[in-house]
Formats: C-alpha cells, sequence, structure tokens
C-alpha cells in the first residue's frame, strides 16, 4: 500500500498528550507503523557519557503511532485524510480529501 505519510509531511496530532498540536514528520519507522515527529511525544531520557557528548538527562522525540496522525491540509492546516490520484502525465500525487489540494508538489 502507498504512504499516506511520508518524511517532511506535516502532521496534526489526534490522540495522546500532545493532542492538537503540529510538527514536521522527521523519520518513519514503517516496520513498526510509527513516526517520529519535530516537537511532539518529548520524553526525557538519562545519557551515559561519551566521548562526543556529556552526561545528563536530555529530551528528545519518542516515536508515535501513525494512527494517531493525520496530514496536514495545505490549504488551512486542519487535519486531513489522504487519497490518490493520477495525474495526466502518468505521476501518483497524493490529494488531501478535505480541499482536493495536492499534497505532494
Amino acid at each position: 500500500m502507498a504512504a499516506k505519510i511520508k518524511k517532511g509531511d506535516t502532521v496534526v496530532v489526534l490522540a495522546g498528550r500532545d493532542k492538537g498540536k503540529t510538527g514536521e514528520v522527521l523519520q518513519m519507522l514503517p516496520t513498526d507503523n510509527k513516526a517520529l515527529v519535530r516537537g511532539i511525544n518529548i520524553v526525557r531520557r538519562h545519557q551515559r557519557q561519551t566521548q562526543t557528548q556529556e552526561a545528563g538527562i536530555v529530551a528528545k522525540e519518542a516515536p508515535i503511532h501513525v494512527s494517531n496522525l493525520a496530514v496536514a491540509d495545505p490549504k488551512d492546516g486542519k487535519p486531513t485524510r489522504v487519497g490518490f490520484k493520477v495525474q495526466e502525465d502518468g505521476r501518483k500525487v497524493r490529494v488531501a480529501k478535505r480541499s482536493g489540494d495536492l499534497i505532494d508538489g
């Protein structure tokens, strides 16, 4: 099945403690059906000292399940479902169901 959410997309969180927040997808984890989103699902982890890093408590993004994410509509930024359309030149593009706008340029 084609990917509805890709790296670089702006997404809206639908459920969880960050519900309603938006962020950019940094990395997709398709085997786990999860995504890393900038500024979303921040957790604090204890870090052991290495040659390059200091020891201490660091805050970083944890993966969030894709069922809790929706692509932000390019027109108004609200959550939308994703459809697919084949262009005249044969390219398959993603389309926002809410407004009908193209998600990939």
